[in-house]
């Protein structure tokens, strides 16, 4: 299969979750002999190469140009309100119409390049998957990560949420991260009928709590100052409203009340960082919190997570929830919010033979509490929960397996 895959984020400029999924499912698509040429942000200075094979992968950064000041004529009125954030969808705006210019009238119609399928993921890059699709006639499909309502709780911007929803009704095939993201797009108008479940996936060669040096280890707790008898609570990811980190820091005095040797660890960027550190400080929780707001490599990364004793994602809205499967691979235990939209519902098994974390209420500290003092209560059932979690990581959501998915889905609308 021939696949033109348009992903505002990719190596070597990843943000989140999207850029660590475009990147590993693209390369296995390539071990799987299929050809994959990819479009993509640059970065601000266009210091990348605007078109290069990385991994057998074929690549194109078009160079940003500033529209912004042409704009606000056009524009509807919540796009005017963004701010300084005019200038990110200006940037947007521009990659996707030099993105679909450059795969239609060079590649395919200059450079004679065969396609079987484009496939665009979020509003990021729905216009162009929308405009290739009308000008090239190639089937279309259309991944859906988040979506703007469920971002923002509720509080986003209408014409995203609408260039959302007319990358569904344009597209042949809606592939999303679970289940819980299937019933939020069928109740916001997407059409049902069009959506398939893909989950995300992990390496788990790379995400080896066996290839982490014992050393590394002792030397990243000490940077924190836990000592071998502590325990470490570890928060890694995005520090905004819908992941919690607010009501995991609020927990923490009833989680010292039964565990005091406990010390929280969270890792990330992001708005609430100034927030944050003011909580913790109203708190008097300097000693059992350390923040460290940098935005922290892979390898750091799967240090912190062997590292850690227990992994606490309490998202609000979590349509699937990457760094979930990350710390089960490793082994460790996790906790994780399960109200409302949750993709880590489904990933991360709550009882039974196997078991490998706890669901917890986000919107309640001391429920997230219960679900950390749970894990750490026990030893030997921590390990146990950890055990069963990369087994159920080898099971479903190796990068393997979900490529296999996808193309298989793929297969549906190419076929037709």
């Amino acid at each position: 299969m021939k696949i033109a895959v348009l992903v505002y984020e990719y190596p070597p400029k990843i943000v989140g979750g999207l850029g660590t999924y475009a990147a590993e499912i693209t390369r296995k698509f390539v071990l799987m002999d299929h050809d994959v040429t990819v479009f993509t942000m640059n970065d601000d200075s266009g210091g990348l190469p605007t078109r290069e094979i990385w991994r057998g992968i074929e690549i194109h950064r078009p160079l940003h140009i500033d529209v912004s000041e042409s704009l606000p004529d056009v524009l509807a009125e919540d796009i005017k309100k963004w701010g300084r954030g005019l200038h990110l969808f200006s940037k947007i705006l521009v990659y996707n119409y030099l993105s679909a210019s450059k795969l239609v009238n060079e590649l395919i119609r200059k450079e004679n390049f065969k396609y079987d399928i484009v496939v665009a993921h979020d509003w990021l890059s729905a216009i162009s998957g929308i405009t290739v699709k009308k000008e090239a006639n190639l089937p279309f499909a259309f991944h859906v990560h988040s979506t703007e309502k469920g971002r923002t709780l509720g509080n986003g911007s209408e014409v995203v949420s609408n260039i959302e929803l007319h990358g569904a009704k344009a597209a042949d095939l809606i592939v999303t991260v679970s289940y819980a993201m299937k019933d939020e797009l069928v109740k916001l108008g997407f059409p049902k009928e069009k959506i398939q479940v893909s989950y995300n996936g992990v390496d788990p060669q790379k995400y080896d709590p066996e290839a982490v040096d014992a050393e590394q280890i002792g030397k990243l707790r000490e940077h924190y100052g836990i000592k071998d008898d502590e325990y470490m609570i570890l928060f890694v990811g995005r520090l905004v409203g819908v992941k919690g980190v607010d009501k995991l820091i609020m927990a923490m005095p009833h989680v010292l009340q039964k565990t005091p040797k406990a010390k929280l660890v969270i890792v990330g960027v992001g708005d609430l960082q100034e927030y944050l550190s003011n909580l913790v400080k109203i708190t008097r929780l300097q000693d059992s919190i350390k923040l460290n707001f940098d935005f922290v490599s892979e390898e750091e990364r799967i240090l912190h997570y062997a590292a850690c004793d227990v992994a606490v994602f309490p998202s609000l809205y979590e349509p699937f929830g990457i760094v979930a499967l990350e710390a089960m691979s490793m082994e460790r235990p996790v906790v994780v919010g399960a109200a409302g939209i949750s993709g880590m519902r489904e990933i991360v098994v709550c009882c039974g033979e196997e078991q490998c974390g706890y669901h917890i209420d986000p919107n309640n500290p001391a429920d997230i509490a219960w679900g950390i003092n749970s894990a750490l209560e026990n030893p030997e059932k921590r390990k146990w929960l950890g055990k069963n979690g990369r087994r159920r990581v080898l099971e479903e959501f190796t990068w393997d397996k979900i490529a296999e998915r996808t193309l298989e889905i793929y297969s549906q609308v190419t076929k037709r």
